[in-house]
């Protein structure tokens, strides 16, 4: 399969929608089916990010990407630079995000859709949802993350996934993100984290293997009144490395880099209640390429 080509920003001020949601081929990216609820928000609406709410913003992503980075032992093995076999068999050119028209998965693990394509675009499907459940407030209670990194993860990698990130998830981050001492949420408040996909592309492909970019916009903090770590939002993009194991895709490694970030709206920030209404009241997708 072939490299998309991407056209990048020429700064942060101004991009559009479009820029890195493209793919090497004609396959796009679409959402379906909403798979549950959310909820509601607060204050007035800041002119500019905060930047003591990026900092727990960036603290939170900086620490788990440094556990995660650890737990990836391999690296990236592939050595096609790009170049490498495809599932497709057709040149790929960037195209705008729409939908291919190809249904996403019907199967599921648990909360997680399983029985991905064995195609370039089942690994960007696999990807983007992983990264959903990877960045979900179920990775701060143990028990729910074991089941997630066993669901998500390759068998090989897991145990080192495992154990970096009982050190990541420590009680010195649940403070710092206003969380109880054991990463439960304080009584009044509701805790948010969320990982959302806007597009994703292939740097690398081979018949059981595929690198996958995913540009995602996040939320997290706590929304109640009076908190003093409001939800903020925050742009990044992860690179996963797949592998088809047993019949489907399985991370092998996980980073992640800011950005690409636009410029923020004029948007007035809602109240606490909103957003914890809206977290409840409103879930997520099932995301297919």
């Amino acid at each position: 399969m072939s490299l998309g080509d991407e056209d990048g920003y020429g700064n942060d001020a101004g991009r559009t929608s479009d820029a890195y949601s493209t793919i090497g081929g004609t396959r796009q990216t679409r959402t379906r089916l909403p798979d549950g609820p959310t909820g509601d928000p607060y204050g007035p609406r800041r002119p500019a990010r905060n930047s003591r709410s990026l900092i727990t913003f960036a603290g939170v992503v900086i620490l788990l990407l440094g556990a995660i980075a650890f737990a990836n032992m391999g690296g990236d093995d592939n050595g096609s630079g790009g170049k490498s076999g495809t599932t497709s068999g057709s040149k790929a050119e960037a195209a705008p995000t729409s939908p291919t028209g190809t249904k996403p998965v019907t199967g599921k693990n648990g909360t997680i859709p399983s029985g991905f394509a064995h195609t370039q675009q089942g690994a960007e499907s696999a990807a983007a949802n992983y990264s959903v459940a990877l960045g979900s407030v179920d990775m701060f209670d143990k028990v729910k993350r074991d089941e997630i990194l066993g669901t998500v993860i390759a068998p090989s990698a897991v145990n080192g996934f495992r154990t970096t990130l009982d050190q990541a998830y420590s009680s010195l981050l649940f403070k710092n993100l206003g969380l109880n001492e054991d990463g439960s949420t304080p009584d009044g408040f509701t805790f948010i984290s969320r990982t959302t996909p806007i597009g994703t592309r292939v740097t690398k492909s081979r018949a059981d293997q595929a690198t996958v970019e995913v540009w995602c916009s996040g939320l997290i903090g706590l929304a109640g009144e009076g908190s003093t770590k409001p939800v903020t939002d925050g742009w990044f993009t992860i690179t996963m490395e797949l592998q088809w194991i047993d019949g489907d895709w399985k991370a092998v490694t996980h980073s992640q880099k800011d950005g690409p970030a636009p410029v923020g709206g004029d948007t007035r920030a809602s109240s606490a209640d909103e957003i914890a209404g809206a977290v409840n009241g409103f879930g997520g997708f099932t995301y297919a390429r």
